[in-house]
Parts: C-alpha cells; sequence; structure tokens
C-alpha cells in the first residue's frame, strides 16, 4: 500500500511540472519564448537594402532580428512575399504594385511610404539632349509603371510629346509627336546601366543607377521634388493583406519612419534618394 501511494504522489508531481512547463512557455507553440522574433525582407540592393540594414539594431534593441533578402529583379521579391517565404519587401511604388496583383491575382498592399528616387536620363553614346539625331535609341524600363513615367520624363525634356492626358499611363502608342524619330527601347530596368554603350540615352531608376556607379549628378535631367512623379512613385513596405496589421509589419514601418533614417538617406545618397515621411 504504502508503494502504492509513493507512486501516486510520484505521478502527481510529475504531471504538475509538466503543467508548469507548459505554461511557462516550454511546450511548442507556448508562450513568448517561442514566439518568431525574425522579420524577413526581400529588397532590391541599392538603396532598399542598405536603408533596412541601417535599422537592424535599433530593431534588435526591441527584441527583433531583420533578415534581408537581395533580389536584382522586380518580380521575385513579390512572389516571395506572395508564397510568405519573406515578410515584407521594399523595391516597389504602388503603380507597380497594383499593376502586378491586377496581372497575377495577388492581394499585396502597401503598409508605408519610405522614400522617393527620382528617375533620371543618363548619357550613353550621345553626351546631351541636344545632340539627339533622327534615328537614335532611348532605353526605358520595360514595365508599364516605369516605362510611362521615362515617356513623361522625356516629354518633360522635349523629346516627345504624347496625347492629351494620358500621365502616368502612357505607353509608347501614346507617343504624338517624334520630331527626331527616335526609337524607344523598353529593357529589363536592371539592364539599362550596362546599355548605355548602345543607346543614345537610358532613362534610369536611381536605384539601379546608384548600384551601377551613376550618380543623380550625372544625369542630364530628372524630375522635379515637387511633380506628380515624386508623389506618385513613393517606394513602398509591402505585406500579404492578412499581414498588415501584424507585430512583425508594426515594428518594421516604427523603425523605418524616424528621423534617424531621414538624417541616413540624406547623408547616404545625396539626392539621389528622398524620404517620403
Amino acid at each position: 500500500m504504502k508503494n502504492i501511494k509513493k507512486l501516486s504522489i510520484l505521478a502527481l508531481a510529475l504531471v504538475l511540472a509538466l503543467g508548469t512547463l507548459t505554461a511557462c512557455g516550454g511546450g511548442e507553440g507556448g508562450g513568448e519564448e517561442s514566439a518568431d522574433k525574425t522579420i524577413t525582407v526581400a529588397a532590391s540592393p541599392t538603396p532598399h537594402a542598405e536603408i533596412l540594414n541601417s535599422v537592424k539594431d535599433a530593431l534588435a534593441e526591441e527584441g527583433w532580428e531583420l533578415v534581408v533578402k537581395e533580389f536584382d529583379d522586380y518580380v521575385q521579391p513579390n512572389v516571395a512575399t506572395t508564397d510568405g517565404d519573406v515578410d515584407a519587401n521594399y523595391f516597389q511604388h504602388v503603380p507597380y504594385l497594383d499593376e502586378y496583383n491586377e496581372q497575377n491575382g495577388t492581394n499585396l498592399v502597401s503598409v508605408a511610404g519610405i522614400h522617393y528616387e527620382p528617375m533620371g536620363i543618363y548619357k550613353g553614346t550621345k553626351q546631351s539632349l541636344d545632340e539627339l539625331e533622327d534615328g537614335d535609341k532611348i532605353g526605358i524600363p520595360n514595365d508599364a509603371t516605369n516605362g510611362a513615367r521615362a515617356l513623361l520624363l522625356l516629354q518633360d525634356n522635349g523629346v516627345i510629346t504624347l496625347k492629351d492626358g494620358v500621365g502616368v499611363t502612357a505607353t509608347e502608342q501614346d507617343i504624338a509627336e517624334n520630331p527626331k524619330n527616335i526609337t524607344i527601347v523598353p529593357l529589363e530596368a536592371a539592364t539599362i546601366p550596362a546599355s548605355l554603350e548602345d543607346l543614345a540615352l537610358g532613362v534610369i531608376n536611381a536605384n539601379y543607377a546608384i548600384g551601377s556607379g551613376l550618380k543623380i549628378e550625372d544625369a542630364l535631367a530628372t524630375e522635379a521634388a515637387d511633380s506628380l512623379a515624386a508623389d506618385t512613385y513613393v517606394n513602398v513596405i509591402v505585406v500579404n493583406e492578412e499581414n498588415k496589421d501584424s507585430e512583425k509589419t508594426k515594428a518594421l514601418v516604427a523603425a523605418l519612419q524616424t528621423d534617424a533614417v531621414k538624417e541616413f538617406i540624406q547623408s547616404t545618397f545625396n539626392g539621389a534618394v528622398q524620404p517620403k515621411f
């Protein structure tokens, strides 16, 4: 009988001990110790990854580990976000995001605007806009939103004239006047800097210009800071809709929208990237 009582007491003690461990978060799916404190973000190398890396320490102080995965194109970051391989991405503006969602049936959403990158016209075989000759080639991004943006910049600088009212939806078919019979060459945005030797001029997104060693002061013309483009093409943090109010998303946005990040952007990129928050 005594042995039975001892066994019963031991069994009870074991049950209580297990219950205590579970209550303290020792079991799977338990409390704070088992919580996922890693924020993974897909980003273009420049300037997006650089800006993200500047807030790693601030996030670490709040208990978060930031992992930045770099991509060199404008498609895979959205694929990775949709698939759940990353928690967020940072490389695009809202017009591009809207187009991507429409074409792919995805439901990605913008949760915060961070910065704006003035698009510029850069020298190829010609050293100025005045040197353009009949039949010269100008490279522009081949995605619809950045292509329209490039066409608007060429119009603002007298190279072409677009049909009235086309705005940010402009395509090559909307060119109404082309006095020098310029050939518009749509190219993958990332490849335009390397293609300048085969082009009279190239219209380049700032992140790819910076990444290739071009400086904003090298541009023959850029979008004005107070232009429609500056407000329309703000680069944003993007997540799956179901994650827009998650703790990870809130922590990431809070870390990025600070005076310290503004100062980092202004001091690092010398006007090629401008804070927009």
